[in-house]
């Protein structure tokens, strides 16, 4: 339902760039098209708390000869322990993650932790309500909380924007 070139467009994803996919899901939607584009000089992270999902990207990306794709195994909500260094990351991708958490401000605070200076996070979530799939109504991500949260830890709100008839994205720059 997201078009992940239309991402890679709004953070301006290249070669060389290193990026992570926070909750990257078994299809990989994002990770291995960005793996296309940040080749292998690059590197992009497939971080998700389901061991079972990082084995099934794990293999198609080894079937594939995606050396640029690695996998972590982690908590996001847990600020600090995701085993990637701080500061490293170029771009990061929240994409229909944080509708499933209880912790979100955690799992942005991560974001912020990993990200470099002059790098951006992009937040894709559902804005649609009264659907007959997707989320509950009340586990809809408040997208002014999470401008309220960027603006108190140094980030500029690039873009908001459509992401699909069902979803509302975010590109955050942050400048330190």
């Amino acid at each position: 339902m997201i078009d992940p070139y239309l991402l890679f467009e709004k953070v301006r994803l290249q070669s060389g760039m290193h990026a992570a996919d926070f909750g990257c899901g078994r299809t990989g939607q994002i990770v291995f098209p960005a793996a296309k584009v940040v080749g292998p000089a690059g590197l992009v992270y497939a971080i998700d708390i389901i061991k079972d999902v990082l084995e099934i990207i794990r293999k198609r990306a080894k079937t594939f000869g995606y050396n640029c794709i690695q996998t972590v195994w982690t908590n996001l909500e847990w600020v600090g322990k995701t085993a990637i260094p701080p500061k490293s990351l170029d771009v990061i991708f929240i994409v229909n993650t944080l509708v499933e958490s209880d912790n979100r401000h955690g799992i942005l605070e991560e974001a912020y932790r990993l990200l470099k200076d002059k790098a951006r996070m992009v937040i894709v979530d559902w804005s649609r309500k009264g659907l007959k799939f997707g989320p509950q109504n009340m586990r809809f991500v408040d997208f002014e909380d999470i401008i309220n949260w960027s603006k108190i830890r140094n980030f500029v709100v690039q873009e908001e924007f459509d992401a699909g008839p069902f979803h509302r994205g975010l590109v955050l720059y942050k400048h330190e």
